[in-house]
């Protein structure tokens, strides 16, 4: 009981001490939901004038998320192999690679792509390379941790036999768990595509760059229409990312 009384107050604490960090302002609120009103009647009707430039836009954002994503897959097997406790070839680099997985995955995307837009310039690629940099860690994870939840008798089986870890995870690991892998990656592609959207803010391609454009000239009859054709991407990315998981089931 005392733990649990310690608990709250710790908690009611932390959240007081975010209160005190963020201060928020209901009044600020209240004056400027009337803006935010004038806004939102100006968007109607939303304005899909160049529809080629839009369909454009919204095929690089649809690209850096499946690119990305390819991408990350391929460098996140080795090291989901050697993140994974039972399968590890070398135990010695199971932290330093559980680490990195860390910080790829505490490391925005959109961070990602910023700074690499300093390294190779404006444009997609420099957005594929922060998805495929944050996804990496994302999906390594998650696929070392299905490594590590699955039935290991099998592994055990190779081993003996004299297989090493590494075969033990190519031939047996890894089509056993297969469903949860490339679930984990149509997973990981879901969400690169509504990452991707706001990638174009920081000069990386995708619709977000014509999301900033009429941001940056108050058009938000332009907002609207982007906003519209993001949420159809996500709901068109959810329903084929669902349809394909629940295929490997």
């Amino acid at each position: 009981m005392r733990r649990r009384w310690a608990g709250g107050l710790a908690l009611a604490a932390f959240l007081a001490w975010c209160t005190w960090v963020v201060s928020p302002d209901l009044g600020r609120l209240v004056a400027g939901l009337p803006r935010l009103a004038r806004w939102l009647a100006g968007a109607f009707p939303p304005d899909f004038s160049g529809p080629g430039d839009l369909a454009r836009r919204a095929a690089e954002t649809v690209a850096i998320a499946s690119l990305g994503t390819a991408l990350a897959a391929l460098a996140a097997l080795p090291l989901a192999v050697m993140g994974a406790r039972p399968v590890a070839p070398a135990p010695v680099l199971y932290h330093p690679v559980r680490a990195l997985l860390d910080t790829l995955r505490g490391v925005d995307g959109f961070v990602f792509a910023l700074i690499l837009v300093a390294a190779v310039g404006l444009g997609p690629f420099a957005g594929m390379l922060g998805v495929a940099l944050h996804s990496t860690g994302s999906i390594a994870k998650l696929w070392s941790e299905a490594l590590e939840a699955a039935d290991l008798s099998p592994v055990e089986a190779a081993l003996s036999a004299g297989a090493s870890r590494a075969q033990a995870a190519a031939v047996v690991l890894l089509p056993e768990t297969l469903p949860q892998t490339a679930s984990a990656v149509l997973y990981v592609w879901e969400f690169n595509i509504r990452a991707s959207t706001v990638l174009g803010v920081v000069g990386a391609g995708g619709l977000g760059q014509e999301l900033k454009n009429a941001v940056d000239l108050l058009d938000f009859a332009r907002v609207l229409a982007i906003l519209i054709i993001v949420v159809a991407m996500v709901l068109a990315a959810d329903r084929l990312s669902g349809a394909l998981r629940r295929a490997l089931l």
